[in-house]
C-alpha cells in the first residue's frame, strides 16, 4: 500500500492478492506485449515478420518499464502508444512491426476479456467453496426444529438445515448464471478500427491467408473467442451482463449476511459468526461481540448494483461504432467489482465454516412460538370432528390472545393448557391430541428431506465441475 497517497481499498485491504495483481498495471501491460508477440507469430506464418524480429520480441515480453511509459504518456496522452515505444525501444528489432495493422482494442480488449475470465474462474472456485461448506451445515442441522419468521414475527417451524438451504439455492442460481457469463464472455477480436478488419485483410493480401485465421490463431493462445460481429470494441453489453451476475451474488450474499445479524441479536440468539478470542468488539463498549464480518458483507454488497448501473450506462450511450465515455469508469468497475465479490465470497466462507447454532435457545424460542403454529391443526382437526370452523377460529383466536399476554410478561407459553380447558374444541377432541397438535417438532412437513436434497444437488454439482 502506499501510504503517503490515496490507495483504494481494493488495491490492498479487500480482495486475494492473486485477483489484485492479475488487474495490476504492470500485468495488463505484460498481457498487452503477450497479445502483440502473438500477432507477431501469427504474421510470421504469413511471411510479414521475420524470424528474427519475432525472437527480439519475444525476447523483451516480460521488460515492463512502466516509469518510461508513464512519462511518455504524459507527453502523448495514450498508455497502449505509450507502451509500444518503450517495447519498441526495447525490442529495437522486432519493434519495427509491432502492432502492424492493429487498433488498440484490438490488444487492450483482448486483455481486458482474460482477465475477466480469468477473474470469473477464481469466484467460481471462491463460491464452489461455499457451496460446499454450505452443503455440510445444511446436512448437519438438517434436522433440528428452530422457529421460522415471516414479517420478523414467529411464523410456523421449520429447520436450520432448510432455513440454510434457501441461502443455498440462491446461491446456485448465480452459480449456474456467473458461469452462463464466463462462458459468453467474448472478445472483440483482432479486426482493426471498426470491427471490419479491412487494415488485415490489405495487410494479408497474397499471402493465402485470411485476417479469419490470423483471428483465431492470436485468441486462441487466450482462451478466447469472439462473436460474428463486433465494432472497435466487444459489446459493451457484457460488462452490463458480469457486473449484474455479481450483483444478483452480492445480493444472495447480503441476505444471508443480514439475516446472521438478526438472528445473533439478543431477542433471536441463535445464530452467530465466529468471534475470536482475542477479537475486539467495540472501543468503547469492552463487551460487544458484533457481527462485523456480516456486516462488513452487507456494507461491500450495496457497491455491486452500483457498478452494474455504471455498465448500463456504458452500453446504453457506446454511440454508433463506440465512443471513450466508457474508459475511465471501465477501469475502476471491472477490477473493483471482482475485487468486492471476492472479498464477499471469503467472508461468506469464513461466517458458514464457524457459524454457531445456539440450540438450546432455539429450543426456548421454539418452546415459546412453537405452539401457536399447531393451531391450525387443531381447528382442522376440531372441525373435522362435527365442531364449526368460523366458531373455531375465534376460540382459538382468543386462546391465542392470550396466550400472548402471558408470553410478554415473561411467563411461559400456556396456549395448550387454554386450549385443553376450552370445551368448545374438547366436545370433539381429545386434550391430549391437542397438546399433540400444538408440538413444533411434528410441524415441519418435509423441510428435512428437501434440505438434504439440496445438498445432494451442491454436491453433485461440485462433483460435475471439479
Amino acid at each position: 500500500m502506499e501510504s503517503t497517497q490515496y490507495a483504494s481499498p481494493f488495491s490492498w485491504r479487500y480482495g486475494r492478492r492473486e485477483l489484485r495483481e492479475l488487474f495490476s498495471e504492470r500485468e495488463r501491460r505484460r498481457l498487452w506485449r503477450r497479445v502483440w508477440v502473438a500477432l507477431a507469430e501469427s504474421q510470421h506464418r504469413s511471411g510479414l515478420v521475420t524470424r528474427e524480429e519475432l525472437d527480439d520480441l519475444r525476447a523483451h515480453v516480460d521488460d515492463i518499464d512502466l516509469e518510461a511509459a508513464l512519462a511518455i504518456e504524459r507527453e502523448i496522452h495514450h498508455d497502449l502508444m505509450a507502451e509500444i515505444r518503450v517495447y519498441a525501444s526495447q525490442a529495437k528489432l522486432g519493434g519495427r512491426k509491432l502492432h502492424l495493422g492493429a487498433t488498440s482494442m484490438d490488444i487492450e480488449d483482448a486483455v481486458e476479456v482474460y482477465r475477466v475470465r480469468t477473474g470469473i474462474a477464481l469466484l467460481l472456485s471462491s463460491l464452489h467453496e461455499l457451496l460446499k461448506l454450505f452443503a455440510g451445515a445444511i446436512r448437519r442441522w438438517a434436522h433440528v426444529v428452530c422457529v421460522a419468521y415471516t414479517h420478523l414475527q414467529p411464523a410456523e417451524p421449520t429447520t436450520v438445515g432448510y432455513r440454510l438451504a434457501l441461502y443455498a439455492q440462491d446461491l446456485l442460481i448465480d452459480e449456474a448464471n456467473l458461469r452462463f457469463v464466463r462462458d459468453n464472455f467474448t472478445a472483440k477480436g483482432i479486426r482493426g478500427a471498426v470491427g471490419t478488419s479491412a487494415s488485415y485483410e490489405r495487410l494479408l493480401e497474397g499471402t493465402g491467408r485470411t485476417p479469419r485465421q490470423q483471428e483465431e490463431e492470436v485468441l486462441a493462445l487466450f482462451d478466447l473467442r469472439a462473436r460474428e460481429i463486433s465494432s472497435q470494441t466487444y459489446p459493451r453489453k457484457l460488462d452490463y451482463f458480469l457486473l449484474s451476475a455479481l450483483a444478483g451474488l452480492g445480493a444472495s450474499l447480503s441476505k444471508f449476511a443480514a439475516d446472521v445479524r438478526i438472528l445473533s441479536s439478543p431477542g433471536f440468539g441463535e445464530i452467530f459468526e465466529p468471534f475470536g478470542a482475542d477479537q475486539v468488539g467495540s472501543s468503547a463498549m469492552p463487551f460487544k461481540r458484533n457481527p462485523i464480518m456480516s456486516e462488513r458483507i452487507d456494507s461491500l454488497a450495496r457497491l455491486l448494483p452500483a457498478f452494474a448501473d455504471v455498465a448500463w450506462q456504458n452500453a446504453a450511450t457506446n454511440y454508433l461504432e463506440r465512443t471513450l465515455d466508457d474508459s475511465a469508469n471501465r477501469r475502476t468497475i471491472l477490477p473493483e467489482a471482482i475485487l468486492c465479490t471476492d472479498e464477499i465470497l471469503s467472508l461468506a466462507r469464513k461466517i458458514v465454516e464457524g457459524l454457531r447454532i445456539d440450540e438450546r435457545r432455539i429450543a426456548e424460542n421454539l418452546r415459546t412460538y412453537g405452539p401457536f403454529a399447531g393451531t391450525e391443526a387443531v381447528m382442522m382437526q376440531t372441525a373435522k370432528a362435527g365442531g364449526d370452523r368460523q366458531a373455531l377460529h375465534e376460540v382459538i383466536r382468543a386462546a391465542s390472545m392470550r396466550a400472548w399476554a402471558a408470553i410478554e410478561k415473561g411467563e411461559s407459553n400456556p396456549l395448550a393448557r387454554v386450549l385443553a380447558d376450552e370445551p368448545t374444541i374438547t366436545a370433539y377432541i381429545d386434550p391430549a391430541e391437542i397438546r399433540a397438535r400444538l408440538d413444533p417438532t411434528t410441524h415441519v412437513g418435509d423441510a428435512p428431506q428437501r434440505a438434504e436434497r439440496l445438498a445432494d444437488q451442491i454436491e453433485a454439482l461440485l462433483e460435475a465441475t471439479s
